[in-house]
């Protein structure tokens, strides 16, 4: 977004004026292709319709670009890079998402510099390949994969972290690149893009003093293919009887539930403590270290996938982009 200094009301950014709004653009050695969509969307109307659109043009333009970066608000860019991080298969260039607290236009945005940096690693090459092969989110000097954010703060510039996972580069004086933390690709085989997501999907948060009847009604949701409980610590619930039948109930429907923490960061460890040895019991698939960003997009993928409820639990346990250890 930009401000217009006549009315002081938010619009949307004419990417045709980038280099216009953003002259130190012109000091990258690279050439830059801005790209939008017809109509752009706040973020909170993101939706799988529009994830499969960014998709679609970084298949498009895969061949002739070495990099690309793709800005976006940040109230959900986590869920998009999740989701992104599935979709591209074989991926062997960088994705780079970034946005900015403050519009554009204000006199302390944070945007130029994200978009800047985001730019100058997008470009990175060594001896012709490049050095970022995966899908990432750049925010206030550090560089992260994007399947391990989380946004964590609606204010402060440092509105993401990446609890479980280090950053894959930091931004000062120097550019540093943690070559150690970036993801591994097969540089011989072909970009896939997969579009297929499974939406009947619910996140349930456990809270103390949850109801029978109130479970009840949402596990009855008939269109329910898929269910994401975020549970205390490492990965506990109630015990009490009704809570695990109403689960096992699920699970005998061929409906797979998938336990991650609410915890910032941590692990899911079921049957370290007995309130979550039932979980286990009735076979709960474990999120491990994952973000529920990233449980949901991997979840949406897999189902959207046709992966079969007998194998859910083994495909959704073994990492397939670094979204979990």
């Amino acid at each position: 977004m930009i401000k217009d200094f006549d009315t002081g009301a938010l619009k949307n950014f004419d990417f045709k004026e980038l280099l216009n709004h953003i002259p130190e653009l012109k000091l990258l050695d690279c050439n830059i292709a801005p790209m939008s969509f017809e109509e752009p969307i706040d973020s909170s109307n993101m939706n799988p319709e529009a994830w499969v659109e960014i998709a679609d043009i970084i298949e498009q333009y895969y061949e002739e670009m070495d990099g690309f970066v793709v800005l976006h608000g940040s109230d959900t860019m986590s869920y998009t890079a999740s989701a992104l991080s599935f979709m591209l298969e074989n991926l062997n260039k960088p994705v780079i998402l970034t946005g900015s607290q403050l519009p554009i236009g204000d006199l302390r945005t944070d945007a130029k510099e994200n978009l800047i940096t985001s730019i100058q690693i997008a470009s990175l090459q060594e001896e012709g390949a490049a050095v970022i092969k995966e899908v990432c989110l750049y925010f206030e000097y550090k560089l992260y994969r994007g399947n391990r954010t989380t946004k964590i703060n609606a204010e402060h510039f440092e509105a993401f972290a990446s609890m479980n996972y280090p950053p894959l580069a930091q931004s000062g004086m120097h550019l540093v690149v943690n070559r150690e933390a970036l993801l591994k690709s097969n540089p011989n085989k072909n970009l896939r893009v997969h579009k297929k997501f499974e939406t009947g999907i619910i996140i349930m948060k456990m809270f103390p003093g949850m109801t029978a009847s109130a479970v009840e009604h949402i596990l009855a949701y008939p269109e329910l293919k898929g269910l994401i409980i975020e549970t205390y610590g490492t990965g506990n619930v109630t015990n009490e009887t009704w809570f695990i039948d109403s689960l096992r109930k699920i699970i005998k429907k061929g409906i797979p539930i998938v336990n991650v923490t609410q915890c910032a960061g941590g692990s899911v460890n079921m049957g370290l403590y007995e309130t979550s040895t039932d979980l286990k019991k009735i076979g709960v698939t474990s999120g491990k270290d994952a973000t529920a960003e990233a449980a949901l997009a991997k979840m949406m993928y897999l189902l959207g996938k046709g992966v079969a409820a007998d194998e859910f639990k083994n495909v959704f346990e073994t990492p397939l982009k670094g979204e979990m250890d």
